[in-house]
């Protein structure tokens, strides 16, 4: 049998031909922030040993976001490029390779196990920030698409881009397998990090060769469909056509700035206190279908029951609900079954719709003053390197944060 291909395969509708029928395709959520928390993968580096150090974890977690409505088994091939692998100081006992074939095996095992599709992706790398040739980032990405074609994944993504020239090369190299690609940069409405449009930034990604484009990460629901906006206006204004794709953060980011929540004082271990409701998510579902988005899904901070809140968002649309939802009442339907009368009183869609919810941190505003440094690719501080940052390196950091803070 060819890798990545069970009997369950045979008939299955593919990636472009479930959008062109107007299927609501739903992403999985934020597997990088999941493991983190759950001690499976490391912050800072944020790679994916977890696929061949762990593998029943990352298991699990796919058969979670799968049981709560996700058609779309991405693998876990995030940060698993040879050179950030590699990058200040994370010495990998596991191969590119390795990590990614162990990722693509994991996800089309699960998605086996229902209707869904499995995705390889590569994101932006050490080795374009350090300003490296167009060759040599190229490069990169080849070696992680020579393992999907051979795991023969149903379609690619380019995702997690903050720059549309590194995200076009990506296109440029993953198109070569035939296989159709999605790409997403993580930028708000202000565009990319070198300044280029959101509006621009869609027309690029298209005219490199993808057939579906959009937003992930960085930004919250509402600003992402404030990007994802601005490029559907672009594609229309250059008479372009693409399916349109969202998988923005899982919080509240009002308060962001160009780079996004990563400038945010709170990021990435106190992030919580923003984190959106499953109502907030089932309302960010019915804007994006209303603004023509068919693949929606989330990011960091997205869990299973933020997916589960999109696919029950969406049951008429896609006609039925997910089996997750055998354990959720509609609108906090099942608070009927409650001991307690006043919150049984609370199981009806008015309640939680019209709630505004309190964070219990009476001394903590409403928002931050982000982090802005403002360097990005080509400047010589985001020059990567193999070596771990030292004491001196981190101290001097230290010195510069109070002076910009």
């Amino acid at each position: 049998m060819v890798p990545g291909i069970s009997g369950s395969d045979v008939g299955k509708k593919g990636f472009l031909e479930r959008l062109e029928a107007g299927e609501v395709i739903i992403g999985d959520g934020g597997m990088v922030f999941a493991l983190e928390k759950r001690g499976y993968t490391k912050a800072g580096c944020w790679t994916p040993e977890v696929s061949v150090e762990h593998p029943e974890a990352l298991r699990q977690i796919h058969r979670e976001f799968l049981r709560a409505g996700a058609t779309v088994m991405q693998a876990f091939t995030f940060y698993a490029s040879e050179d950030k692998l590699e990058n200040r100081g994370n010495k990998p006992a596991i191969s590119c390779w390795q990590v990614n074939e162990a990722a693509c095996d994991i996800a089309h095992e699960v998605a086996a196990e229902g209707d869904a599709l499995v995705a390889g992706g590569v994101s932006q790398t050490p080795t374009y920030l350090s300003n490296k040739s167009e060759a040599d980032v190229k490069a990169i990405f080849q070696k992680q698409l020579d393992v999907f074609v051979k795991m023969n994944v149903d379609f690619v993504i380019a995702e997690y881009f903050e720059h549309v020239q590194e995200a076009e090369w990506a296109i440029q190299v993953l198109k070569t397998s035939n296989k159709p690609v999605a790409a997403t940069l993580c930028i708000g409405p202000e565009g990319d990090l070198h300044g280029v449009s959101a509006a621009e930034c869609a027309i690029r990604l298209v005219r490199a060769g993808a057939q579906v484009v959009g937003v992930n990460c960085h930004f919250d629901p509402e600003t992402s469909l404030t990007a994802i906006r601005l490029m559907k206006e672009g594609l229309e204004s250059a008479g372009l056509k693409a399916h349109l794709m969202c998988q923005p953060l899982g919080y509240h980011t009002p308060d962001c700035n160009k780079q996004g929540f990563i400038d945010l004082p709170e990021f990435p271990f106190a992030l919580e206190p923003r984190l959106a409701s499953r109502w907030d998510i089932q309302h960010y579902a019915r804007e994006a279908y209303k603004l023509g988005v068919r693949y929606i899904g989330g990011c960091c901070g997205f869990e299973a029951y933020h997916i589960r809140a999109i696919a029950e968002e969406l049951a008429v649309e896609r006609g039925f609900l997910p089996d997750g939802s055998a354990k959720h009442g509609s609108w906090g339907a099942g608070l009927a079954m409650h001991t307690k009368p006043w919150v049984r009183a609370r199981a009806q869609k008015e309640y939680w719709e019209k709630l505004q919810p309190a964070s219990g941190r009476p001394y903590s505003t409403s928002c931050s003053k982000p982090t802005a440094w403002g360097v990005t690719q080509g400047h010589k501080d985001l020059t990567q390197q193999k070596e771990c940052t030292t004491d001196e390196q981190l101290k001097q950091l230290f010195q510069r944060q109070q002076m910009v803070s």
